[in-house]
Order: structure tokens, then sequence, then C-alpha cells
């Protein structure tokens, strides 16, 4: 599989005589045309015209591929499948009528490369973007043990509970994010626009200026004189931080290993990282794949480094002989709830059925833990607002008080 997923392929397009003597054309991929010339010879076609196309910039140009797009392509090909329709056939059905173009590229130049005689999972391994090692895994086992639409089917169900569980946690902190990114800009009209015309009323009060007025006026001179300071600081510091983590691997992990212990945030994504071990492992387990093998996948994508240490070290005693339970039991990790169903299916030989258990008690423990943060944060944000905003009211308004006192 290594060999086929490194040899560089491209998309042709070719037009020819059928042995009916009907003009066909179509698309085919391969590493140079006189490959597209002899495999259109061997099915019968006379090739009269063969050119490379441009090569479709997956994710731009023709609309993005997301993980939705791959969930549905594999439920469609499951069915399709199910159905008796060959896979070549399933393919040209299922890109064919796709809206998206990009997606629809991709999924005709996987079929072309089926076409070409490669194995589905070399042509799926040539696009580690859309389909990670563990989709690419599943699909090899499936073809080995020929299941490959009961594989499919658990699959898509994989990528939705998951895509689900992460669209529940980026739901919680945009609400947040967002109140704070507006609150950002009001205070920034304030202190640009509101703020100077109240300074240039009080000049003629020849008056000493309560403290808190003062310090908001100092504030509104600084920030209209630097306010580029405070953005690039602002956007500096953020992409820093962003390329420092993408760069540097010893501080991802420093970050992963914090986001585990911050108040509330670090619980849920605790239960969630074993949401999706349990998943990912019960999802592989389930389509045969020795567990010793399967490790290595659940460990990447459980999305935590301190998850990803546990899981690989788990997977080096299990391959000792040590059982999953104990295995588990040692990382000092997985709550004992979730010990003792995995020692129960391991004892009941249905261990893929207790671990999809264990996911859902979990998926559904982040959905509760997530609407709980929700509920809490709402109240404790206008509360910030509310200081935030009604301190540079009140600051303002502090000097025109102490003229009605006096008069």
């Amino acid at each position: 599989m290594a060999q086929g997923a490194a040899i560089k392929s491209d998309m042709y397009v070719w037009e020819g005589i059928d042995k009916n003597g009907k003009r066909v054309k179509g698309e085919m991929s391969a590493q140079s045309d006189s490959l597209i010339k002899a495999n259109l010879r061997r099915q019968g076609v006379n090739p009269l015209k063969v050119k490379k196309k441009p090569k479709p910039l997956f994710g731009s140009g023709g609309g993005k591929i997301t993980t939705k797009d791959i969930t549905v392509f594999s439920r469609q090909l499951a069915t399709m499948m199910s159905s008796g329709v060959p896979l070549v056939q399933s393919f040209e059905i299922v890109g064919r009528g796709h809206e998206n173009k990009a997606m629809q590229s991709l999924i005709l130049s996987i079929k072309s490369d089926i076409e070409a005689g490669g194995a589905l999972t070399e042509a799926l391994a040539k696009h580690p973007k859309h389909f990670n090692e563990l989709f690419v895994n599943l699909v090899q086992a499936g073809e080995h043990a020929g299941i490959l639409e009961d594989i499919l089917h658990k699959l898509a169900t994989y990528m939705e509970k998951t895509e689900a569980l992460k669209s529940k946690i980026k739901g919680a902190l945009f609400y947040p994010i967002a109140v704070i990114v507006v609150a950002f800009i009001i205070t920034c009209i304030l202190m640009i626009f509101v703020i100077p015309q109240f300074e240039d009323l009080f000049k003629g009060f020849g008056a000493d200026l309560p403290a808190l007025t003062r310090v908001v006026i100092d504030m509104s001179n600084w920030f209209q004189e630097k306010w580029w300071v405070l953005l690039l600081g602002i956007g500096g510091t953020i992409a820093g931080l962003w390329h420092l983590k993408k760069r540097s691997l010893k501080f991802a992990h420093y970050l992963d290993r914090l986001s585990l212990k911050i108040p509330v945030i670090g619980d849920i994504l605790n239960k969630s990282a074993i949401a999706r071990f349990a998943r990912t492992l019960s999802t592989m387990f389930a389509a045969g794949t020795p567990l010793v093998e399967a490790m290595t996948s659940v460990a990447g994508a459980c999305g935590n480094i301190v998850y990803y240490d546990a899981v690989m070290k788990m997977r080096d005693e299990i391959a000792t002989g040590t059982q999953l339970q104990v295995a588990m039991r040692d990382t000092n990790l997985f709550p004992n709830m979730v010990v003792q169903m995995v020692a129960i299916g391991e004892e009941s030989g249905a261990l893929d059925s207790m671990l999809g258990k264990v996911a859902d008690w979990y998926e559904q423990e982040v959905d509760d833990a997530v609407d709980a943060l929700t509920s809490l944060l709402e109240p404790l944000i206008m509360a910030v607002l509310g200081v935030i905003i009604g301190g540079l009211v009140v600051a303002m308004y502090l000097p025109i008080f102490k003229m009605g006192q006096v008069v």
C-alpha cells in the first residue's frame, strides 16, 4: 500500500472509439498518457485523444470538502453496494450526483484509480487529507473480510457521532468568544468616539475631575494614540501562539496537558477524549481489526496528547499479553466504571458492544456538561459586560452628577 500511495498519478481526459464504433470519452488516472492508451486498448477502446486534466484543488475553487461530505459519501457508497451495485458503478453514480464540485472530482479520481486496477484502499490512501489512517485501515479490513458495505456504514455512523461531539464543544465555545469580540468592539467605539466628546465638555468645568473619570479619559487618550499597538499585540500574541503550537511539538503537548486541568472545561475535554477512545475502538474492533493494531488509530483519535501517550503505552502492554482492562487501569486516566464495563466486555466476548455503550454514555455526559457550561457562562458574561460598559458610562457621568450637587 505504501508503494501505491507514493506513485504520483495525474488525471487524464480521453476520447476514443469502442468495439461498436461508438465515440466514447471519460477520465482516468495514471502516471503517463501512454499508460492511459494501453489501458484503453485492453478495454477494447481505440484512443483518439488523451490529454492531461488540470489537477483540481480539493477544498478550493469548486467548494470545500468537509467531514460531512465524507460521511455522506460513505453512507451512499455503502447503500449502493448493499443494493448489489458494483463498486466502480457506485462511485460513478455517487460522484456524478454530488453537488460539491471538489467532492465530485475527488470521488471520480478514486474511481479512475480503481478502474486502472488499483485497490480501493490504495486509492483512498492517495488522499490522506480527506481519508485518514483510521478510515483507510477499516476499509482495508472490510475488503479483506468481504464486508466492505458494513464497514462503510460503521464508518459513517462513527463520523456522524464524532462530528456531533466536536460541534457541541465548538458551539459552547463560540458563544462566549463572540460576546467577548462584540464587547471589545463596543469598548473601542466608546474609547475612540464617545469619551473624547465628554472630555471636550469637561474642559470648561474648571474643577478637578473624579479619579475614575480621569483614569478613563487617560485610557481613551492612550487608545487613540496607540490603538495600533493594542491590535498588533493581540494579533501578534494569537498568531504567535498558533504558530508556536504548529511548529513546536513540546508546546502543543504542554497546551494539551494544561487544557485538561482547566476547571469545567478540563472535565468536558476529559469526557470527550474517553468518548472518542471508546467509539473508535468499538468501531475498529467490530470491523475485525486486531486490538494491538487498532490502538495506534485509537490513540490519534483521542485528540489529546495525554490520552495519546496513555493509549500507546496500553498498546505496548497489550502486545505483551496484558488484558485491556488492566492496561487501562494502569494509566489512571479512565474512571472505574469504564474499566469495569471493558472487563465485562472482555469476559463476555462483547467488547465492541460494551465500548459502544461507554461511548454513548460519555457523549451524553459531554452534552449535559456543555449545556451546563453554557447556562453558567451566560449570566457571567452579561455581568462582565455590565461592569465594563456600565463602568465607562458611570465614569463619564460622575462629573455631571458632581456639578448637580454643587448647584
